[in-house]
């Protein structure tokens, strides 16, 4: 099972990297700080320092048919914002 599912890579996530040296990834609901930690160290070879998670609430999402208004949500995710060691740096750009 995968731990880490996508980075989250949002101009406020893009200036928190630049600033602060912290990442944000989409994460399993199930998986807690240690394995996030240990994922992260793993996948990109960086020192991990601290690990912040939080689960984003479901967005209501609707919108206007012909047939009338279709509404539903866009599903609840786990976050989590990662504090790297001083010099360590993610490159989410240098696969492309």
């Amino acid at each position: 099972m995968a731990i880490i599912l996508k980075p989250i890579v949002t101009e406020k996530m893009t200036g928190l990297g630049e600033k602060f040296n912290r990442y944000g990834f989409r994460v399993e609901k199930t998986a807690n700080k240690i394995e996030i930690k240990q994922a992260v160290e793993a996948m990109y070879n960086v020192t991990v320092i601290d690990v912040n998670t939080s689960i984003t609430a479901p967005k209501i999402k609707s919108r206007y048919t012909r047939s009338g208004v279709i509404s539903g949500k866009a599903g609840a995710y786990k976050k989590a914002i990662v504090t790297l060691k001083e010099g360590d740096q993610i490159d989410f750009y240098s696969n492309i």
